[in-house]
This record gives C-alpha cells, structure tokens and sequence, in this order.
C-alpha cells in the first residue's frame, strides 16, 4: 500500500513538472518595440518617451532596474530564465533611454508583464 502511495506522488509529482515543462517550451518568442527607460520614471512621471539617456543611465548605476515601455504604453520587466536568475540591467543599459526591438518569450502574471530577452537591438527609424 506504501509502495503504491509513493508511486502515485511521484507520477503525480513528474506529470506536474512536465506540464510545467511544456508550457515554458511552447511559450512563442514575440518581438515588442519600444523605450529602454527606469522603473520608477515608467511608472510615476507617466513618460511616453525617456527624459533622456543620461537620466536613465544615472538612475540605472543607482539601482533602479531598467524596463522596456512598449509603443502601446504596455511596461515590460526584463527578466532571466536561468536558476539562480540575474538581473538585466548589463544587458540593456546599452540601449538606455533609447528604443529598441526586443524578441524574447513573454509571461503574464498579476497583471504585469514580463519579457526573457533573447535579442535586442536599436530600432530603425521607418
């Protein structure tokens, strides 16, 4: 009867893990167009654009994790899928306070958004 027990939680145990497998393999890489700027300008200055480069470089050195405000106002976190994950900001701060084109897997949770970036680059004018 133990024997039993223990093989159905661990089936039950593996059939849940790979779901979870699953759902982040099929997750579709998308490309989301928009400004490289801080978390805290997103969100209390309303900006549609970054004040500036320099501004968002400052506030990135001093901590403030840098964002992507996409053209549809959506704010997006830049975010690892690697254990232990890491933060983002090296990647980005090349392009801080610039727009760019990111492609990478996007995850919803809570009513935000959050972006694994796989390319980014500065947008062409058109």
């Amino acid at each position: 009867m133990k024997i039993t027990r223990l093989a159905l939680r661990a089936a039950l145990l593996l059939s849940v893990v790979g779901m979870a497998l699953l759902s982040f393999a099929d997750t579709p890489a998308v490309t989301v167009k928009g400004y490289v700027l801080d978390s805290a300008c997103a969100f209390t200055k309303s900006l549609d654009k970054p004040i500036s480069r320099e501004c968002a470089i400052s506030c990135a050195k001093a901590g403030s994790q840098l964002v992507i405000l996409a053209e549809d106002g959506t704010i997006y976190w830049p975010i690892s899928d690697t254990m232990p994950s890491s933060g983002q900001n090296p990647k980005l701060l090349p392009f801080a306070g610039e727009k760019v084109t990111v492609t990478g897997k996007i995850y919803e949770r809570g009513g935000s958004k959050a972006i694994v970036i796989d390319k980014i680059a500065a947008a062409t004018s058109k």
